[in-house]
């Protein structure tokens, strides 16, 4: 196995909510994320899935410097970033980018195409101003895009080609971690699939390694190579792609891939499908023992009391990494 080219380790976002004592500190936290570890190697895609605010964009945000950690460390090249302050994260900012989920808010509607394209490299003192058009022209052309179009506004182009753009943008510095963040969400399902098809090319072409968050799940499967299923601010499942998706060991994995629909009509109507009773906990307030406990379908399964009274850790089930008392065979 290569050495891997990020590491996350027990990576922790807490929010303070503004409610105070009457000593004036502050009285409440949201754990948007709690305790995330995982390793991303070199030319690999990991999906990161789950329901809307289980803390995906949170764990986006404090990997690359956004948000302050509140704990946990993530190492590049076992460098430490979660320390550094904003001059300290310059030099990195040309290893890893991001693409933004909404293509019209992540473009800047004063600039022109080549203004967006060539500010990264003016800010790191790549070439020289002829040099910087002649390669954001280029960087058009990797993502599909006439070079011709350089001088246009992000408001002349479809929500496609402003997310191309936004692509380009990241490739401009040639970093080798891509953080995508729900980069198809906001587009057409036709446009999605294109979007997808040029972000595998790219990772191919460039060896990229990507950071795939999504809610779509069959997306997920088609571009990952390993998936992190979270819930409540923490993994819950990671696993092989196909590993995951063929014999998920979570019950809440296997209640999101109820969810998803079949192309067999036959096979959509006789599969079982997985309802979740309840409503998430709040991240403020979140259970003791496991956050799952109070929707599980299998809870009466595990020895009681231990559901409630225990946090089962992510340990090996197999080739998956499963937090679960469920499952007695894990090592």
């Amino acid at each position: 196995m290569s050495e891997s080219l990020l590491s996350v380790r027990e990576l922790k976002k807490h929010f303070p909510t503004g409610r105070r004592s009457f000593l004036g500190r502050s009285h409440d936290v949201l754990r948007a994320v709690d305790g995330v570890s995982f390793d991303l190697e070199r030319g690999q895609c990991l999906g990161l899935v789950g329901e809307s605010g289980c803390g995906k964009t949170t764990v986006a945000r404090t990997i690359m410097g956004l948000e302050k950690a509140s704990g946990g460390s993530v190492t590049l090249d076992g460098h430490e970033l979660t320390s550094l302050g904003r001059r300290g994260w310059l030099p990195y900012r040309t290893r890893v980018q991001m693409i933004f989920q909404d293509p019209y808010a992540s473009l800047d509607p004063r600039q022109t195409v080549a203004s967006i394209l060539t500010e990264p490299l003016a800010i790191h003192g790549r070439g020289k101003p002829k040099q910087r058009k002649l390669r954001a022209m280029a960087l058009l052309d990797v993502v599909g895009l006439n070079p011709r179009h350089i001088n246009r506004y992000p408001h002349e182009f479809s929500g496609g080609q402003r997310q191309r753009i936004g692509i380009a943008r990241a490739l401009a510095l040639e970093p080798e971690v891509l953080v995508c963040d729900e980069p198809v969400s906001a587009l057409d399902v036709s446009i999605q699939a294109q979007i997808i098809n040029l972000l595998v090319e790219l990772k191919e072409r460039f060896s990229l390694a990507y950071l795939f968050i999504a809610h779509d799940l069959a997306v997920v499967r088609h571009i990952s190579d390993t998936v992190a299923v979270m819930y409540l601010g923490r993994v819950v499942e990671m696993a092989p792609c196909d590993t995951l998706f063929e014999a998920p060991q979570h019950p809440y994995t296997r209640a999101l891939l109820s969810a998803v629909p079949l192309a067999d009509p036959l096979a959509e109507r006789q599969r079982r499908r997985i309802l979740l009773e309840g409503d998430v906990p709040s991240p403020l307030h979140p259970p003791p023992g496991c956050a799952f406990q109070g929707r599980c379908p299998d809870r009466d399964a595990v020895p009681a009391g231990r559901c409630v009274s225990e946090a089962p850790l992510l340990l090996a089930c197999g080739s998956s990494l499963v937090a679960c008392h469920l499952d007695p065979s894990r090592e």
